[in-house]
């Protein structure tokens, strides 16, 4: 175990993104053209810094799903109405993760592990949860093959530190063919309470 997580898993992790991103390049290349016009002018990309590995900061690339409507106070609309329906399907279908393949070719990212989440989280964490940033964040993971955001945050922090504790090519085999499966169900992409995901405050 200790092999693959020190070294096997980051070949893998380079192996393979970096044939992604190539055998993927006119596909994405077409949903950054179809988002920049359904996001009504916000961008087909999402950059935001998130902590990485050892709480290091990076700055993390996803396909943007939503417009950058406001209220008339200048505030953003909730995300229930800035999610298009282009973006809905982008969201379902997990493509506006895809670009994180250059996360992962990069080193900031593995193809899974923990997802990486807020950095105004961070002080929020209990010992045991900030755990979760002992490895390199995730496309996917063990938490995403057992709920993604259809369970609570403190579930969530269970299985993120659950994978930590047992990585193994195996364990990376289950995840991956458990979050195709998933995709395809389009299973557990919201909270019952939110579009997405509602935000953690340390005690939910």
């Amino acid at each position: 175990m200790k092999l693959y997580r020190d070294f096997f898993k980051r070949g893998l992790d380079i192996a393979v993104s970096g044939t992604a991103l190539l055998v993927l390049a006119v596909p994405l290349a077409a949903v950054t053209v179809w988002l920049h016009f359904a996001n009504k002018g916000a961008g087909a990309f999402f950059f935001q810094e998130r902590p990485g590995k050892n709480g290091k900061i990076f700055r993390v690339i996803k396909f943007k799903t939503m417009t950058d409507e406001r209220d008339t106070e200048g505030k953003l609309l909730p995300d229930a109405d800035r999610l298009t329906k282009v973006g809905r399907f982008v969201r379902s279908t997990s493509i506006d993760e895809l670009p994180q393949l250059w996360n992962v070719f990069k080193g900031d990212m593995s193809l899974i592990g923990p997802r990486p989440l807020l950095v105004q989280y961070l002080p929020l964490y209990s010992p045991e949860q900030a755990r979760r940033h002992e490895v390199r964040p995730g496309i996917t993971g063990w938490a995403q093959c057992h709920g993604r955001n259809a369970i609570s945050w403190k579930k969530k922090f269970e299985l993120d530190v659950w994978y930590v504790d047992h990585i193994s090519f195996v364990t990376d085999c289950k995840v991956v063919l458990t979050t195709i499966q998933k995709v395809l169900k389009r299973a557990d992409i919201s909270s019952d309470t939110s579009a997405t995901m509602e935000a953690f405050n340390g005690n939910n």
